[in-house]
């Protein structure tokens, strides 16, 4: 008996022992798993946070923290005078990662990185088929219509010529899409007839090389010893996927997470006031919007859009669901991108002046409508669903009645695409903070099918982005911007809702991390305390 509780207690040691965050471990437990380890191919935070963040560089990178850009595997490059042509000259200290299939035998050089561009803009590449062949954000910021060619001068000079001048290129440069890939490794996956592990099992040259992902429980790295930059300051990282947020908080609390995310609202003023947490917080360049389809019976009409945003109530709908972790949105974005315009007319919550736009449009007695419910959470909104609680009742006040509809996250963003939708809770998070990286992929008439759910079109708003991606000047190009948000606020394509605050709830032995402005996580500068 003596030997069976002792053997018991033990049992319970090594167990709370496996669970806690090992000392050179670094543990990130999050919500959802992943859908892609391949940056190229995805459009997925998570999956960028699993992939690109850790594994693999691009050519500039943000500073840390920043929205400015940085030398990253390209030391230095110039811009010609006419704007066209961008030479980025690479670093010969470069290695790629090894696997137990793959040990490369040269480092980083032009190969690779025109591998990694030409794989998305050539039809007819190797690869360009491989895994879907779908590369959302090459199209959503209109790389096809920009990037007229990518040439190897030699083994570390790289030249990319535009089809027009393009003013925030560099910064989409640093975009996680465009991480550069090995071609070494490539072209042995391809001649062994496997090359969907390309994306499967990452090669990179970041500060982590991937190990494993076991399926919808872990992703697991160790350090890269050879990294440009140098070795990270703790041994491994975990990617625990763990679905509930209140699971979530209890692991940070217990010592089994070091960081989380997408921590419940109700639970931040909690985590403010604990000692085992540190809270830390940034406003995101994100928008949480509803999304109006103008091909649909009467949200074709500018007037009964108008009379939604009239009668959607902003101020509630963030007490309720931000819960003081957000701002009521009056642009398309934040008021720290270029463009925002602070003196348009604002929308305040008014149920007459809805009703009369009703009455104007020919709907008196107002109509049927869907309101399609994101089914998971997403930076931008912390509650989807009582987001379109709360303005079905709203809209219930005019005579309009919103049924709410949800289906499987995958199929919700394919069907949203192919235009089925009426009205719908949406969001989106900018990638680089430019105002074009919202206006561009929401608005523009490039984007339908894709991520302009609305099809909303206007030729106006179209030249005015047209002429401001092409303008250097400051100044000019702000006034363009705000100008274009004028347009979209007169015709309201959708109804911009809020702001949110992303919130990071670290461990106290996490030193150095800095939140992102475009909410990744990236370990890399962190330490571990004892």
């Amino acid at each position: 008996m003596r030997l069976s509780n002792l053997a018991l207690s033990l049992t319970l040691f090594s167990t709370a022992i496996a669970y806690a965050a090992p000392a050179n471990t670094l543990i990130s437990c999050v919500a959802t798993p992943l859908g892609k380890l391949s940056p190229a191919i995805t459009n997925d935070a998570n999956d960028f946070n699993a992939s690109s963040q850790q594994v693999y560089n691009r050519l500039l990178d943000f500073k840390s923290g920043e929205l400015n850009i940085e030398p990253s595997l390209a030391e230095k490059w110039e811009v010609s005078e006419d704007g066209l042509t961008y030479t980025f000259h690479l670093r010969k200290d470069v290695k790629f990662h090894s696997n137990k299939n793959f040990t490369p035998s040269r480092g980083l050089n032009a190969d690779d990185v025109i591998f990694s561009f030409q794989r998305q803009m050539d039809s007819k590449h190797s690869y360009h088929k491989v895994s879907g062949g779908t590369y959302f954000y090459y199209q959503w910021m209109n790389l096809p219509k920009i990037v007229k060619s990518i040439e190897k001068a030699d083994d570390y000079t790289v030249k990319i010529t535009l089809q027009q001048p393009n003013t925030p290129f560099l910064t989409t440069v640093a975009m996680d899409f465009l991480s550069i890939y090995s071609k070494e490794y490539a072209d042995k996956l391809l001649a062994e007839g496997n090359p969907e592990v390309l994306d499967q099992e990452p090669i990179g040259t970041g500060p982590f090389i991937f190990q494993t992902y076991q399926t919808d429980h872990a992703v697991r790295y160790i350090a890269n010893p050879d990294y440009f930059q140098g070795k990270a300051k703790f041994e491994r990282l975990i990617f625990s996927i763990t679905p509930d947020a209140g699971t979530r908080y209890a692991k940070l609390r217990a010592g089994e997470c070091d960081v989380i995310d997408f921590p419940n609202i109700s639970d931040i003023a909690q985590m403010k006031q604990d000692p085992k947490v540190n809270l830390l917080q940034r406003d995101g360049l994100n928008l949480a919007y509803i999304g109006l389809n103008s091909t649909k019976p009467a949200l074709n009409n500018a007037k009964v859009r108008q009379a939604l945003h009239y009668a959607t109530d902003k101020k509630s709908i963030v007490e309720a669901v931000y819960q003081g972790s957000g701002s009521v949105a009056t642009n398309p974005f934040p008021n720290a991108v270029l463009g925002y315009n602070d003196n348009l007319p604002q929308y305040e919550f008014n149920l007459e002046k809805a009703k009369a736009l009703l009455v104007e449009a020919g709907f008196a007695d107002g109509f049927e409508t869907e309101i399609w419910v994101q089914p998971v959470v997403r930076p931008s909104n912390p509650n989807p669903r009582r987001t379109a609680e709360i303005i079905q009742a709203d809209w219930a006040k005019i005579g309009v009645k919103a049924k709410l509809v949800t289906h499987e996250w995958a199929d919700f963003n394919k069907r949203t695409r192919e235009g089925e939708f009426s009205a719908g809770t949406y969001g989106w998070t900018s990638r680089n903070g430019d105002p074009d990286n919202f206006l561009f992929p929401l608005l523009s008439k490039a984007n339908i099918p894709g991520t302009n759910y609305g099809r909303w079109t206007d030729e106006n708003f179209e030249a005015l982005l047209a002429k401001a991606v092409q303008t250097q000047n400051r100044e000019e190009r702000a006034k363009l911007y705000q100008e274009a948000v004028h347009i979209v606020n007169e015709q309201t394509p959708f109804i911009p809702l809020a702001h949110s605050i992303n919130y990071v709830p670290l461990s106290q032995r996490v030193q150095g991390f800095v939140p992102n402005p475009f909410g990744y996580t990236s370990f890399y500068r962190v330490s571990l305390a004892k």
